[in-house]
Formats: structure tokens, sequence, C-alpha cells
């Protein structure tokens, strides 16, 4: 009999990637392709889930095959991810009746956020769910199409996530795992690891939502049509899947009480699993992907999309070097940035650019770039943004302190781990040990992986943390930290001192 493989895919906000890999956890191939965010008014970001979700996929296993040289049949699972939560609205034949609004990075739905706070109280809210309804709720999305959209609403089979869509067109079934549908305040029931029926009568009907189950179970098998478009095999298990972030920590070894995902990707984004159900306010909590285990999560709105936009509308030069030469203009804007001290000589970068999540839960947040002079540049703008961020980061980390989590270890994973002046300007202003892992293709990866688990290949999600193998650590410079904290300071007083403005703008 021929090696089994195992598929794994991720949809994220800018690029999609696959693997093909072996029991023992090898790379046998690995692909992927970019597309781009939509976002058609201020405030809204969107994905044409046909093209760029099912289009991706498709491209992806077809490409994985051809080069991996593998038979289809040898494929013994296949699992998938995307970024979430996402609101997609479909028929019953499973066709998009919009483009899909995505995760908290879209803000579109502020005033449904208000309506379900103040319909079911923000109080009991807090301590039924463990979090407050953000703009990362897709019950607020699914209630903006309501008021907005009531023919498209009217129209709709069900309301799914990436995830969900993607299963969907392969298997023709409904699922979307625990860890994602706790997202999903005021909707999900914690207890009962499923819906909560009485809060859904406002928002939308029973049978508009799928079915709560496990990551790691079988959703279902490839359906004849499927295998025709992604080059499967008809009858190719098929894992629940989950959330693009929850799938990168697998790959990083985040499994078990302690560890901690820190993820620089188009956004940041933090898991910290735990053996108890602890919340916060300004955090978000629930299930992690098995059953017993628990995860307090955060996400900032911005990183990547910020020093993209940073490189596309301010270093569009260095874009034209890259085009001529190869050399990455990042690689160039962090060289420039090279000479910065720590404080940026006093310019200090609010990263709420596209709003903001956790802590402060704020969409109508703005960014802002405060204390420039006449001596600053470019170099200096880059730098304050990335230290930015690592402000943002190290706020989360303050509130984990004071939670009393134990965190033992933190897998840093992303496309920002390239970035190695980023990295250690996290660790200089937190003061935390980072550490990045030797196979860093990311949530694809950690798909691969829950597939093979799912067909009993690895026994438990322990077994796949001690195979993950650490590339380096990324200790703070305590010199370094000293002179982050007046500096820090001020940045977090910053939003309260201009908030009012913000929302008047």
């Amino acid at each position: 009999m021929s090696s089994p493989y195992f598929m794994g895919i991720d949809i994220g906000t800018y690029e999609s990637k696959g693997v093909i890999t072996d029991a023992g956890g090898q790379v046998i191939a690995s692909q992927c392709c970019p597309h781009d965010m939509e976002s058609p008014r201020p405030g809204h970001a969107e994905h044409d889930a046909e093209k760029t979700w099912w289009g991706d996929f498709c491209e992806l296993s077809n490409g994985l095959i051809a080069k991996s040289g593998a038979n289809p049949s040898d494929i013994m699972a296949v699992g998938c991810s995307t970024i979430a939560p996402c609101c997609l609205p479909v028929d019953e034949d499973c066709r998009p009746l919009r483009k899909a609004i995505l995760y908290g990075i879209d803000v579109r739905a502020g005033k449904e956020i208000i309506f379900l706070e103040e319909l079911f109280g923000r109080e009991h809210v807090l301590a039924e769910y463990g979090m407050p309804i953000t703009s990362q709720s897709a019950a607020a999305k699914i209630l903006w199409i309501k008021n907005n959209e009531p023919d498209i609403y009217e129209a709709t089979a069900r309301f799914i996530t990436g995830t969900t869509y993607l299963v969907a067109k392969l298997t023709g079934e409904y699922v979307i795992d625990q860890y994602t549908a706790a997202s999903w305040v005021p909707m999900y029931d914690r207890h009962a690891h499923d819906w909560a029926y009485n809060n859904l009568e406002v928002i939308c009907r029973p049978g508009h939502l799928p079915q709560c189950r496990w990551t790691g179970e079988i959703a279902g098998n490839v359906t004849r049509l499927a295998a025709s478009e992604t080059g499967l095999a008809a009858g190719t298990p098929v894992t629940v899947g989950t959330a693009d972030a929850a799938a990168e920590a697998i790959s990083a070894g985040v499994s078990e009480p302690g560890d901690m995902l820190l993820m620089y990707g188009s956004s940041v984004f933090i898991i910290h699993v735990t053996d108890t159900f602890m919340a916060d306010p300004r955090l978000w909590t629930g299930p992690y992907l098995f059953p017993d285990t628990f995860a307090v999560t955060a996400g900032m709105s911005t990183a990547g999309t910020l020093t993209r936009w940073f490189r596309d509308n301010l270093a569009k030069d260095l874009l034209e070097i890259q085009e001529k030469t190869g050399r990455n203009a990042y690689d160039l804007l962090t060289e420039e940035a090279g000479c910065i001290a720590p404080g940026s000589d006093g310019l200090i970068v609010l990263p709420y650019f596209s709003g903001e999540r956790t802590p402060i839960n704020d969409p109508g947040a703005k960014g802002v770039i405060f204390g420039l002079t006449l001596r600053h540049t470019r170099a200096h703008l880059y730098n304050a943004c990335l230290e930015g961020i690592g402000y943002g980061i190290a706020q989360h980390f303050d509130i984990f302190d004071g939670m009393r989590l134990d965190t033992k270890k933190i897998m840093a994973v992303g496309g920002g781990v390239k970035n190695e002046k980023w990295l250690q300007i996290v660790s200089n202003i937190s003061g935390r040990t980072q550490n990045s892992v030797e196979e860093g293709i990311g949530a694809a990866y950690g798909d691969s992986l829950l597939a093979a688990l799912s067909v009993g290949v690895y026994k438990d999600a322990k077994e796949i943390g001690r195979m993950i193998r650490n590339k380096k650590s990324i200790v703070p410079e305590m010199e370094e930290q000293a002179k982050y904290v007046s500096r820090k300071r001020i940045y977090e007083e910053l939003y309260s001192l201009t908030k009012k403005a913000m929302h008047e703008l």
C-alpha cells in the first residue's frame, strides 16, 4: 500500500495556502495563491466566497496533487480553515447570495451591536458568554443583513462562515466547529455546546444555522461533484475544520493549558489555552478545539494590513525597487528603520486603522500618529507602526497577568515572524520570550495535522505538540525594555484622551 497522505488548506485575508503531508508530519508539497480583500465602503471588508474561497481551494487542491505526484486515493483525509468568524448567506444549493462579510475588521454593524447589547443586557452577556458583543460576532452581521438587505435575508437558507462553506461544498454537510461557533455571541450556548435557541428569534431562524461539532470530527466525505472540481477522490473524509488562527495554533504545537499562540497575520490574533472557563470583558473566551479545553482569545484589527497600507501608500519607491531587483519592499523598510532608537524619537502610533477589536472593542476607533516633528522620517513612522502593534500586544499580556493565567510558552507564527526586528520590538516592549517554529507554513499545516488526527494517525493533540520543533527564541533585551515603559503608558492613555474626537469623526 502507498504511504497515506493528508491535505490541509487555509483561506486567509490576502492569501490562501495548502499542503500535503505524510503520516510523520513531513511536508510533501506546498502551494499558495494570493487574492484581494474588497472594501466597498469605509469599515466594510468582504470576500467573494465562490471566487476566492472555493476558487482558491480548487486551485490549491489540484495543484498540490499534481505537484506531489500523490494518488488522490492515497489522501486519507482533508482539513480546512478560513478567516473567522465571517458571515455568508447562501441559498438551499449553497450558492452565495452576496459577498461574505469578514471577521472583526468589518465594523459596519455598530448599530446592531448596540441593539443586541441593550436587548440582552451587557452584564448578562458578559456573565453568560464571557465576552461582549463586538464586531467579531457574526450575530450582529446577520442582523445587519436583516435590517439593510431584507431581500437577501428572506432568500437565505443558511448563514455560514468560511469553513462551513468549504466543508458544505466538499461534502454537502453544514457544520461549524465549537471554537468558531462560540464567537457568535449571543447565539451560542457554551454549556450545551449548541446554539442558544431561545436567543435566536430576533436574529434568525434555527434552521438558518449549521450543526455544531468538534473540530477533529469527520463532517462527511467528498462528493463526486466536489471530486471533479478539486481532484480529490470521491469518498475522502473531510474534517469539521476550524478558524485559521486555531489551525495555526495546532501547527505551532499550542495544544495544552499554558500554551499561547501569538499570530502576526493581517491582524494580530492571540490564543491562550486553559483548562477552565476564564473570562474578562475586554477579551473573548469559549471552548478550544477539543472537549474539556478552553481558550482565552484576543485579536487586534491590524498588523500586516497596517504594514501593507504603509508600504503601498508611503513606500511606492521601494515597490518599484522590488519589481526591478527582487528585493522585498518590507525588508527595505526594515533596513531603513534599523537605526531608529526605541520609542521612535517620541513618535507613537495607535494602530486602529480599521477600528479595534480587543482590548478596547471599539469599531469607531481611529488610527493616530502622535508626536510628529520636522525631524521625523519615513523610517521613524514605520518603526512607530511596529511599536504601536507591540504596545497593543503588551496590553493583552498585562490582562492575562491580571487574570492569573499561567503562560508556559508563547509561539509566534504568521507572515510577520519573517520580520525579526518586529519580533524583537514586541519582546522588548512586553518583556516576554517568543518562540518560532521550524515548519512555518502555518494554518494549512495545522489543518493537515488535524486531518491526520481525525482518522487516528495521532493519539491526541499532545502527540502533535510533541513533534513540533522550535526554530529559535526571541529573548527580551531588558535594557531596551526600560526605554519603553513611559512610551507604553502614553500609548495606553492616548485612546481615552482621543476617543470622543474619534467618534465625532
